[in-house]
């Protein structure tokens, strides 16, 4: 008897993220992951979209995943995300991360203390539209921010007055930037 060997260039590791997707109709679905890698992951959802469809899924913790579905399953279905190296280079960071955090007695890395604020902000995104948001807390290294919209996606470079950043957490409409010098 032959075994299907795992064609998966990286490891699929059990991690339970809540998150939803928005389908080909742009109808919003939510899901829990079964497992999940920087390149795709087994997501378990009442919603089961075709082989082949577009997806776009709304990881929390983890930000925003263009994917494919590969295949739907009973329960839910397989994707395989769609992601520049650089971003799946930061998919993978993020998820050791938080596969480890509890292990390991990790706090979010932070090179400088945050204070609370409040109050609304525009940021303008890489392709020049704006983004209305409120402001959660600041510091001297980055600060985090509420979304009127959609958060923008994990690695993009962002204007935050006269100061560019680059985000680095995403959780639904929440996200967090780090300042680049």
């Amino acid at each position: 008897m032959r075994l299907n060997k795992d064609r998966r260039l990286f490891k699929r590791v059990p991690l339970q993220l809540a998150g939803r997707f928005l389908d080909a109709t742009s109808d919003d679905h939510d899901f829990v992951t079964i497992n999940i890698s920087c390149s795709g992951a087994l997501i378990a959802s009442d919603m089961r979209p075709p082989a082949g469809a577009p997806v776009v899924c709304y990881f929390d913790d983890l930000g925003r995943v263009a994917a494919n579905v590969i295949r739907p399953m009973p329960t839910g279905f397989a994707v395989q995300f769609r992601t520049a190296e650089h971003k799946r280079d930061k998919l993978a960071d993020r998820l050791t991360w938080l596969l480890n955090k509890d292990q390991l007695g990790l706090d979010e890395e932070r090179a400088a203390p945050r204070s609370s604020a409040t109050g609304p902000a525009i940021l303008i995104l890489k392709d020049g539209r704006e983004l209305k948001c409120r402001v959660l807390d600041i510091s001297l290294s980055g600060a985090s921010f509420e979304a009127e919209g959609i958060a923008p996606m994990i690695g993009d470079i962002v204007i935050a007055g006269n100061v560019r950043g680059e985000v680095i957490r995403v959780a639904l409409t929440s996200f967090a930037i780090r300042y680049i010098r």
